[in-house]
């Protein structure tokens, strides 16, 4: 299944001018909806999106357009997206997938990232802390590299609960992959982050983009030559990110000192509130006692 399409002709060329973003149809017969800031795929057994993919630039990280708070249906929607009664009293927070704060480059943008295809049932302490903060820091990576592929949604799966009556499922996990595109350094990196009150900080929550197309059935970066697709998705080094210690490097190319996935901790959360400090086996993302 093919979600991120970025057609390059040869990774080794010069990336100075970034094609188009493509999304083709990938999941079964889910709905593509392309708006002007982003572009979706809607599953309407869940009532919400499997993902969100936008190319994010520093420019429209400072955009004029405030917040509008104007919650609605998405007509695009051919099954009629949720609404709000699906979220009045439930207790969740209309949670974006992709934030207002990434669409105030124009007053189109900013209207649309309110559409209910655009939202996912959140818990208030999770939208609010650490999700907001992987929103701002996906901003800031946009704000250093010039341009971002962002690619963002639930982890979806039969048997979540649900609220309203569209029966919108709340998911137990959200997911952010992030794709750095911009010459001399290429690097990816993703999160997966529980539906609750963050207990680490945002670089705790980091996984190679394998992780989440395990976890998701999602093939983000298909397109791409293998070698480069196998070192962007097998891999990850939280110090390549301005989260973590120490700096890129200014050599340019493909980073080759990745930390392994087989070696990735547990994502699960203990009874006490604290990060399983179990390792999950290769391909996974939890412990046996956390899947």
């Amino acid at each position: 299944m093919l979600l991120c399409l970025i057609p390059f002709f040869s990774w080794a060329q010069s990336l100075e001018e970034i094609p188009d973003l493509e999304i083709p149809h990938t999941l079964g017969n889910h709905q593509i909806i392309r708006h002007l800031g982003y572009t979706l795929q809607y599953n309407e057994k869940h009532e919400q999106a499997d993902w969100v993919a936008y190319v994010l630039t520093s420019d429209e990280t400072s955009g004029a357009y405030s917040r509008t708070n104007d919650f609605s249906p998405d007509l695009m929607v051919k099954s009629a997206s949720a609404n709000d009664a699906d979220y009045k009293g439930s207790g969740y927070d209309r949670g974006h997938l992709a934030p207002a704060a990434d669409m105030s480059w124009s007053a189109q943008s900013m209207s649309e990232s309110f559409y209910y295809s655009n939202m996912s049932p959140q818990v208030p302490s999770f939208n609010r802390g650490i999700w907001s903060r992987a929103e701002a820091f996906a901003r800031s990576v946009a704000v250093e590299n010039e341009k971002l592929c962002i690619v963002t949604g639930p982890v979806l799966k039969d048997d979540l609960p649900q609220i309203g009556p569209n029966r919108v499922s709340v998911p137990e996990y959200y997911y952010k992959v992030l794709f750095d595109f911009v010459e001399p350094e290429i690097k990816a990196i993703a999160f997966i982050i529980p539906n609750q009150a963050g207990a680490f900080d945002l670089a705790h929550y980091a996984v190679s983009v394998d992780s989440v197309e395990s976890m998701t059935g999602i093939d983000f970066f298909a397109a791409l030559p293998d070698e480069l697709e196998r070192k962007l998705e097998n891999h990850y080094n939280v110090s390549d990110w301005s989260f973590a210690a120490g700096k890129p490097n200014s050599r340019g190319g493909i980073k080759t000192q990745y930390e392994p996935t087989n070696s990735m901790q547990c994502i699960g959360i203990t009874k006490k509130g604290n990060r399983c400090k179990n390792k999950a086996a290769k391909g996974k993302l939890a412990c046996r006692l956390h899947q």
